[in-house]
């Protein structure tokens, strides 16, 4: 089984097709639930699996550091420990390192830093990042980079981006090449385009198995990201995925999937979904709300997930005003969901040559949509 992606249908930029893998299958464009540590919040796998998710996101800082890639490896692989058959895409933690990490120093050769776990002090080469997920038997890896902060100047920028070049090379280096598993390259450069070329002309140069654009949605806004996106994507080769990490609200994926992204990642569904946002096809509502105390209704009508079809708002509201654990179970189940539901929604919308149309209908009916 050859790591590859097949293109099913396109709409202008944006693309629909297939991702194969040694795990499995994934239809693009895919939304990839986060579980940092082996596990997305407040879910069990069987309930990932029954909201539409075909592939996950764990991450390597922190595995490493709790329970440890070694360990996971004695006991089979992440696939194994965490009751996840489907594909695992592993981030390097190279964000992690730089947003947790504490007393961290920066080296050519790679980052020595502090766990914000116990203080121990800590290595993370390209080389072992790499390692850490062969461990772990990621089915798609990354590079190890340096997210560059944001704002930062242009040459704050570049000599960030050159790093990540420079790991990223060494990261291809290391990688074991194993059927139906791939290793993702990562676009750095801040918001400046020439430096966003230039990271994507070394990347290509070295070859990857797909393309992620990362340091984005670190402050810069969305109009910002978009123009960096339509800069950058159409300088990744078409045969392979393209994945925008950390992205983001359902806007940001219509606009991500137009200007011609395949993947996408974000804690911002189960986040929400543990504090009592939920996000349905009329907009975000709050569940917290007062409104929703004696309300009969769904969250969303349109949604077919347990906590739609067999609950009402005023249940949820109460789950939450009692700081009962099965609110934030059932609203992440919803959140989860309806993302998924938004990706098929797209997935159709480009077959069928009509994503605009889609996009415009659904960002409508939010505008119109009793969010609070």
């Amino acid at each position: 089984m050859t790591f590859s992606w097949h293109p099913t249908g396109q709409d202008g930029a944006a693309r629909a097709g297939v991702l194969h893998t040694a795990h499995g299958p994934a239809e693009t464009p895919v939304f990839m639930p986060v579980g940092t540590a082996g596990t997305v919040k407040a879910m069990t796998a069987d309930a990932v699996r029954a909201t539409g998710a075909s592939i996950v996101l764990a991450n390597t800082y922190h595995l490493m550091l709790r329970p440890g890639a070694e360990l996971v490896a004695r006991l089979g692989g992440l696939h194994r420990f965490m009751d996840w058959p489907g594909p695992i895409l592993t981030d390097s933690g190279g964000f992690q390192v730089m947003s947790l990490g504490k007393l961290r120093t920066l080296d050519a050769d790679g980052v020595t830093f502090r766990s914000h776990l116990d203080g121990a002090k800590l290595r993370l080469t390209p080389e072992r990042a790499v390692e850490i997920q062969h461990l772990l038997d990621s089915t798609i890896s990354m590079v190890l980079d340096e997210c560059t902060a944001f704002p930062a100047t242009h040459a704050e920028a570049a000599a960030s981006m050159e790093l990540s070049m420079l790991w990223a090379a060494r990261s291809r280096a290391a990688f074991v090449e194993r059927d139906g598993y791939g290793l993702f390259g990562i676009v750095q450069g801040s918001v400046f385009p020439d430096l966003r070329a230039r990271s994507a002309a070394a990347l290509t140069r070295v070859a990857f198995d797909g393309y992620a654009v990362g340091g984005l949605a670190v402050g810069e806004g969305q109009a910002a990201m978009f123009d960096v996106l339509e800069a950058t994507v159409p300088l990744l080769p078409a045969p392979q995925p393209r994945y925008l990490m950390g992205v983001g609200t359902p806007d940001d994926l219509l606009g991500g999937v137009a200007r011609g992204v395949d993947m996408f990642d974000c804690v911002m569904p189960t986040r929400a979904g543990r504090t009592g946002r939920a996000y349905t096809s009329r907009g975000v509502l709050n569940m917290r709300n007062a409104r929703h105390a004696d309300d009969p209704g769904p969250i969303d009508p349109a949604c077919g997930c347990p906590a739609c079809s067999r609950h009402s708002r005023a249940y949820l509201h109460h789950l939450f005003k009692a700081s009962e654990m099965l609110g934030p179970m059932l609203l992440t189940w919803h959140n989860l969901a309806y993302y998924h539901a938004l990706m098929r929604g797209m997935r159709a919308a480009i077959l069928d040559r009509r994503l605009a149309a889609f996009a415009a209908e659904a960002r409508a009916l939010w505008a119109d949509g009793d969010t609070d």
